[in-house]
């Protein structure tokens, strides 16, 4: 059996089916939009009608696989380009978050040495995505709902989302121990595990505390999600399955847990902040876990074709950790050699060669950007539904620099 031909796209047959009640979600939040958009084919449109004319799950999960192995891997469409650029829209309310949060970081503890390995990552130089999706979606919403503004409520969200965010690279940063973060040594390198195990758990206590400060028991709900989601997509992180029908379903939802649900959940979180209802909410996480979906995918994607100067981490760095992603996963599909080196997670000499190679010989990069090119579309046909704005544009845009970053 090829490693992940049917397994692949059954697992993504059973997200679709599970999912489909979202074109009735699109068209429901759609009736308030100011004008009509146009529609954008999803690639995948016929493969739910399939779900949805069968009786059973595997039925279902059969036929589609049998459908889908003929289809070529091709690009899904074009994104429009919208000239709008989200950093620049939102410059007023990005341009103080990481102050912000090196200030509430240091207000609350009086030990320096905390103060200053907790707000080493927060220098300013990260991509901001998170805290950005955050402002935009609640931006987008508030505009939806004919409201100006944002709400501060909404903003600590966003904050909040870049200090899990970070306190979850504080602790890989313990596990993997990498020699490089953003371009500069890692936390672990400048000072002692210990010490940084700790600061991770500050970070993370004090984003509690400003959850709890919202004093709203559903947003509460919502983000302690996200803390729960991490921990679970790291210790499915350091095991792997053993059969290859597994492998895929096993590796999206990991990439979902220690990925996309903190995106997901915060764009929940802003809406709900917003007096959104249940099809509005689900439409903002819809839309967070499609974007941070596709940004793990091509985060994987670069470790293969990226460099260190500008990642900021040395290059094939998961295949060094023992971990396989999705082009080596989509990759063993053409070389089944890739098996063995899976199960012993690259430990042999010339693994990590080996593999390096055979994914850039077979077509895993580019199914790995195809499926991150999909998530991006499913997620700009969500953002479509909202009343046409500038920040729904902008949701549009992320898609956009979500595919094509090189960082």
């Amino acid at each position: 059996m090829a490693c992940i031909g049917s397994s692949r796209l059954c697992a993504r047959a059973e997200k679709l089916c599970q999912f489909r009640h979202l074109a009735q979600l699109r068209r429901k939040v759609s009736t308030t939009c100011v004008k009509s958009r146009p529609r954008i084919e999803h690639p995948t449109s016929t493969l739910v009608q399939h779900c949805q004319s069968r009786t059973s799950t595997r039925d279902c999960r059969t036929n589609v696989a049998r459908m889908m192995s003929s289809m070529q891997t091709q690009l899904p469409g074009s994104l429009h380009d919208y000239q709008v650029d989200p950093y620049r829209l939102l410059e007023d309310d990005l341009k103080d978050v990481y102050d912000n949060i090196r200030e509430v970081l240091i207000r609350n503890t009086t030990q320096k040495e905390l103060q200053t390995i907790a707000t080493y990552y927060f220098d300013g130089k990260g991509k901001a995505l998170r805290p950005m999706v955050a402002i935009l979606m609640a931006r987008a919403i508030n505009y939806h709902k004919e409201r100006n503004g944002l709400l501060d409520s909404q903003r600590q969200v966003a904050m909040i989302s870049e200090m899990i965010h970070n306190a979850s690279l504080i602790h890989d940063d313990v596990i993997d121990q990498p020699d490089f973060r953003r371009g500069k040594p890692s936390i672990n390198v400048v000072w002692s595990q210990k010490k940084v195990t700790m600061t991770g758990d500050y970070v993370l206590a004090v984003a509690s505390i400003m959850i709890a400060q919202l004093q709203n028991d559903d947003v509460t709900l919502t983000l302690s999600q996200v803390v729960t989601d991490l921990v679970q997509g790291e210790f499915m992180q350091l095991g792997s399955k053993e059969t290859e029908n597994e492998r895929f379903a096993h590796y999206l939802t990991k990439t979902y847990r220690k990925t996309a649900s903190l995106v997901a959940n915060s764009l929940k979180a802003v809406t709900m902040l917003a007096g959104g209802d249940e099809q509005l909410v689900e439409l903002a996480f819809q839309y967070g876990r499609n974007i941070g979906l596709a940004f793990q995918l091509v985060d994987d994607l670069l470790d293969f074709v990226s460099s260190l100067s500008t990642m900021g981490k040395p290059t094939a760095a998961d295949l060094k950790l023992g971990l396989a992603t999705a082009p080596v996963l989509f990759a063993c599909e053409r070389y089944p050699e890739l098996n063995a080196m899976i199960m012993r997670r690259f430990q042999e000499p010339g693994d990590v060669e080996k593999a390096f190679e055979l994914v850039h010989k077979s077509q895993g990069l580019d199914q790995t950007k195809f499926l991150a090119r999909k998530h991006c579309i499913e997620a700009m046909k969500l953002a479509q539904s909202l009343a046409e704005s500038p920040y729904q544009k902008g949701l549009q845009v992320v898609c956009d620099l979500v595919l094509n970053r090189m960082k």
